[in-house]
């Protein structure tokens, strides 16, 4: 995953190295690279532009210490506002109600993994102490139900089991009642994967809603997609007011853009990523690592590490 926004990156820094003072043409330069590198990786216009914006500001803005070169600085803001863009916060954060069951509503694109990830939340939950009750409630694709009951007990979770005929707002109601009678903690309800401009689907989507009265509305998007993920995320996020993003995919994710954009074009915070096509291969979304892997920072720590003990040393 971001092999390739990586590799530019790394060049990009590399050719600031050697200067000896930054400017305004060189800060130009290194911006006008750093656009092309992240619009190739599919992250979306505004967000490219919004980000240069602020490092712009802040590289020209800023006093710069003489043991400060202009690539440690510009590392060192880029990191900063990359980090700042995906979001800041306890990794994995979710809301649980007060009184049992926390319903969680898992919407999205068709195709996008919803139902691979409500197996892979629910193992997560256990493995936190939850003890969470799965709902199929896509009643439109064929064998829906069955792959959440197989991929359910796989793992050894409970999954609610029905006809697949019923009424999807009807599934979801049954299975908030179910988990109140059984002892279930948190519901995790997969819906029909659908495209926003369907109406008579988000409709559909919105009655699920105000039935179980979800704590957590999650998005789940297949990092692959691209500008597609981006658009739908927004529009679903008017109609339903999400609560958080998970990323399915992220290991064949060459590309890496649509954390960056899904994150801006939302405003939602990106929860968890899926890693991998096995149920543990899910993980809570930490936004410091992933920049670090967007900017190999295996090769470049080295350039902000000894800035920031100076700026340290400075404020002390």
């Amino acid at each position: 995953m971001f092999e390739s926004l990586s590799e530019r990156m790394q060049g990009i820094f590399r050719a600031l190295a050697g200067r000896v003072r930054i400017d305004e043409a060189a800060l130009t330069d290194a911006l006008r690279e750093i656009r092309v590198a992240l619009l190739e990786a599919d992250v979306h216009v505004g967000g490219v532009r919004a980000l240069l914006d602020r490092v712009r500001a802040k590289a020209l803005g800023e006093e710069v210490l003489r043991s400060l070169g202009p690539a440690q600085m510009v590392v060192k803001i880029v990191r900063d506002e990359l980090t700042g863009l995906l979001g800041e916060g306890e990794p994995g954060r979710l809301k649980f109600a007060s009184r049992p069951p926390s319903v969680m509503l898992l919407a999205g694109l068709q195709g996008s993994g919803k139902t691979t990830t409500a197996a892979k939340l629910g193992l997560w939950l256990k493995g936190s102490g939850r003890y969470p009750l799965l709902v199929p409630a896509d009643v439109y694709r064929p064998a829906a139900v069955e792959q959440l009951v197989r991929v359910g007990r796989s793992v050894g979770l409970k999954v609610l089991e029905h006809a697949g005929d019923l009424d999807p707002v009807a599934i979801a109601r049954e299975g908030v009642l179910e988990a109140r009678r059984s002892g279930y903690d948190t519901v995790l309800v997969d819906t029909a994967g659908r495209l926003h401009v369907d109406d008579a689907l988000m409709d559909e989507l919105g009655r699920i809603r105000a039935a179980a009265e979800p704590v957590e509305i999650l998005f789940v998007a297949d990092a692959m997609t691209g500008q597609d993920a981006v658009r739908s995320a927004g529009e679903f996020h008017r109609a339903l007011g999400l609560t958080g993003i998970v990323l399915t995919k992220m290991d064949g994710d060459a590309r890496g853009g649509a954390a960056l954009s899904i994150r801006h074009a939302t405003g939602v915070p990106i929860k968890f990523v899926g890693v991998g096509e096995r149920p543990s291969e899910f993980e809570p979304f930490h936004p410091d690592r992933m920049v670090g892997r967007i900017l190999g920072m295996g090769d470049v720590l080295g350039l902000i590490e000894k800035p920031e003990e100076v700026f340290d040393a400075e404020e002390a």
